[in-house]
């Protein structure tokens, strides 16, 4: 066990309220996996994954890594935990100092992290070879290169002090279509010639299945559902899994049409004033009134599939 996450909560205090962002999450990620974090936008995802990683300090809960807890330890006391989980970015263009040369970029994180000056430069043109791109581009800045190829040199970054676990945070969303199986393919080989395990957030359903181990499903701060990956897409049991899962697109018209699409009612909560009981029964095709007052907890419902809806 690589990473273990229990009720994890990650709240924001603002004059209007409290935002629960991330609301009671646990979850474990073993070695050399991958599991997927799915949900709509504004769900916690992201806030999920700097959480771990400790950009933001959680609010309750626990954060095991490697076997230490790490969840109130400093800033400096989490420096070689750093040097263990690293962090790919959604954006690509706001993640890359415009300043530093993509060399430099990628041999910042040694230079913290205290490796020897005489490998700097090997390991850096190395780790630009490994994602594609050629070591005489290291002299280039950001602007001058495409949105791919920036990706790549945060990927480079992520993998320069070797680290144990990559959170990617939707690291293809923001790529044209035609990069984001090249970007997530080289992940895949990366995983399998590094050893590394991923917790891999993103909005693109088809693509989480490709790459995930397991998926967890995520619904305003809480995971509702959580399975192996294909025992989730074959036989998903929450609600809004369901309605999920009928809105990826199917590129064989005929079996398109004949599928039924799922599509919920009502407006997403208001993250300051969240519904009593389970946060999606204002939206549940199939709500019953004691959805309103009862408390939504995963629970195993076999095959190591958990729901978090009693109803399942």
């Amino acid at each position: 066990m690589i990473l273990e996450v229990e009720k994890l909560k990650k709240y924001f205090y603002t004059q209007s309220g409290t935002v629960h962002s991330v609301d009671g999450v646990s979850f474990t990620i073993q070695k050399g996996e991958t599991l997927g974090l799915v949900g709509e936008s504004g769900c916690g995802k992201t806030t999920t994954g700097r959480t771990i990683i400790k950009l933001y300090e959680p609010t309750e809960g626990r954060i095991i890594f490697d076997g230490h807890d790490i969840t109130h330890i400093t800033q400096n006391e989490m420096l070689p935990f750093r040097k263990k989980m690293q962090m790919i970015f959604q954006d690509p263009y706001a993640s890359l100092n415009p300043r530093m040369t993509a060399g430099d970029i990628v041999r910042e994180p040694m230079k913290i992290h205290g490796l020897p000056k005489d490998e700097h430069d090997d390991r850096m043109n190395h780790l630009m070879r490994l994602v594609g791109l050629n070591s005489e581009q290291s002299g280039r800045y950001p602007h001058e290169f495409s949105g791919g190829q920036r990706q790549r040199i945060g990927i480079a970054r992520a993998l320069a002090v070797e680290p144990e676990l990559i959170i990617c945070d939707e690291p293809i969303s923001a790529l044209d279509v035609s990069i984001q199986a090249q970007i997530v393919n080289m992940l895949e080989d990366l995983q399998k010639e590094l050893g590394l395990t991923y917790l891999f957030i993103a909005h693109d359903l088809s693509m989480v299945r490709h790459i995930s181990t397991r998926v967890a499903v995520m619904y305003l701060g809480k995971i509702v559902e959580l399975a192996e990956s294909d025992e989730l897409y074959c036989n998903p049991k929450h609600p809004y899994t369901i309605s999920l899962m009928s809105s990826i697109p199917v590129p064989d018209p005929d079996k398109s049409d004949s599928r039924r699409h799922i599509a919920l009612s009502g407006e997403i909560p208001n993250a300051l004033n969240l519904p009593e009981g389970c946060n999606f029964h204002t939206r549940c095709p199939k709500a019953k009134p004691e959805c309103r007052s009862l408390n939504a907890i995963l629970k195993d419902i076999g095959n190591n599939h958990l729901c978090a809806c009693p109803f399942a």
